[in-house]
């Protein structure tokens, strides 16, 4: 009984010791999340719908490839977003359609 006594205790003490640590870094701690980037765009997600025409800027943001994107590229990032958005696993059928679009338009761009 006294060692579940002491060992109550000895988690309160460095549950205290813990959380006044905690207290003293976390000043640091926001500095240091504050530096790692956003994104690869630079600025979280992408604000705005959809334009009625898909153009090649769209399009690379859709599959988050630069515009420049080589074919292999392309197909890639479109392979990993329909694996995430394909409607057969729960995905949405206008994102796969807006994702097969943008593979499209890119792929009928590129020099092969």
């Amino acid at each position: 009984m006294v060692a579940v006594g002491l060992a109550v205790a000895a988690v309160g003490f460095a549950g205290r010791y813990a959380m006044q640590a905690m207290k003293h870094m976390e000043p640091q701690m926001k500095l240091a999340l504050q530096s790692f980037p956003k994104t690869a765009f630079g600025g979280g997600y992408y604000r705005g719908g959809f334009e009625p025409k898909m153009t090649k800027r769209e399009a690379s943001l859709v599959l988050g490839v630069s515009p420049t994107a080589n074919k292999n590229k392309i197909r890639e990032a479109h392979r990993k977003l329909m694996i995430l958005n394909h409607p057969d696993r729960g995905g949405s059928p206008y994102l796969a359609a807006k994702i097969n679009e943008a593979k499209d338009l890119m792929d009928g761009q590129v020099k092969k």
